[in-house]
């Protein structure tokens, strides 16, 4: 197939990027390369795909109507993997205007060039922030996602809502994928696996919240891709039957999905340090600070859905996955 993959220099768009020129199929992929992060770890992602066959890359801004409308229209695309984002929890108080313009006009122009073209498939990406304020755990689809406490969640519940309404509105088959804290091998700098990595392989202190009495889903990035992987050629259909009831399981009369993507077996903080201790051979100095705006105490994700329609559950423990990324650091940075 033709894929068109958005989001390509970055982590997950790396890995899904890869795994899809590895198994023969046509890759166009697009980044603007901003520099939220180390550009040069993009770039040599990048390196990375342009040694496989079948892999062509475009530099552009998602919220250029111009620039999306036309690649759309040069190309047949099969199936569209939207994984482009400003990312970053933190990041998203101090500067809301380019959440908005990435997140939110960029997606809805993905969108209309899927409408224009009438794209078979358009699997994106949403996120576990958008669980917000809700405590019932593990999250569930079906829980109601109204109550965000930040606005990169925001953005990624209004994906959600573009996308359902242009699958109801013409029928474009979509289906979101909720990530829970993905880490792995080429990660990003800014998220704890690196962070915490990077300062205890150096003797300096990590910055611990909430005193340490937080969990995550950690999710290793295999178990991302096989994911989406699975759900490529699962195209959404609408459920005319759909009752209209918010916990019916069978989602939308619109041809829209949506699944969690978590390991389901959430790690306390600290077993998460310790692991990463284990792995380099160091002790961590922490440095403990309360919880921080925008940050949650607990993720845990209830994947039934996924399983159901794919028979696929994320499986890598906490301890084996930091060990590849701690090896992989130890690789890139020498």
């Amino acid at each position: 197939m033709k894929i068109l993959v958005t989001g390509s220099a970055g982590f997950v768009g790396y890995h899904t990027s890869k795994r899809f020129l590895e198994e023969g199929h046509e890759v166009i992929g697009l980044d603007n390369l901003n520099d939220y992060y180390d550009v040069s770890l993009k770039k040599a992602r990048l390196a990375q795909l342009a040694g496989l066959s079948s892999f062509s890359f475009i530099q552009t801004e998602l919220a250029d109507v111009e620039a999306i409308a036309s690649l759309f229209n040069k190309n047949s695309f099969e199936r569209v993997i939207h994984l482009a984002a400003q990312a970053g929890v933190r990041y998203s108080i101090d500067h809301p205007h380019a959440y908005v313009q990435s997140n939110v006009t960029g997606f809805l122009n993905i969108l209309e060039g899927c409408r224009q073209t009438k794209v078979p498939h358009l699997i994106y990406a949403s996120s576990s922030s958008v669980y917000g304020l809700n405590t019932r755990m593990p999250f569930r689809v079906q829980d109601r996602t109204d109550h965000p406490i930040s606005l990169y969640a925001a953005t990624k519940k209004a994906n959600e809502l573009f996308a359902h309404t242009y699958s109801h509105l013409y029928g474009i088959p979509a289906t979101g994928l909720r990530f829970f804290t993905v880490y792995g091998p080429w990660g990003r700098p800014d998220m704890a696996p690196f962070l915490f990595t990077d300062a205890i392989s150096k003797g300096k202190p990590i910055k611990v919240f909430n005193e340490g009495k937080m969990q995550r889903d950690f999710t290793y990035i295999d178990d991302i891709v096989e994911g989406i992987v699975r759900v490529v050629n699962q195209i959404p259909s609408p459920n005319p039957a759909w009752p209209g009831v918010v916990d019916e399981p069978h989602g939308s009369s619109a041809a829209h999905k949506l699944y969690n993507i978590g390991n389901n077996h959430p790690v306390e903080l600290m077993r998460f340090i310790r692991a990463i201790e284990s792995a380099l051979g160091k002790k961590a100095v922490c440095e403990y600070l309360p919880l921080q705006p925008g940050d949650v105490q607990a993720t845990s994700a209830d994947i039934s859905g996924l399983s159901d329609a794919v028979g696929f559950r994320p499986k890598t423990p906490i301890e084996e996955g930091m060990e590849k990324f701690c090896a992989w650091y130890r690789n890139y940075y020498g």
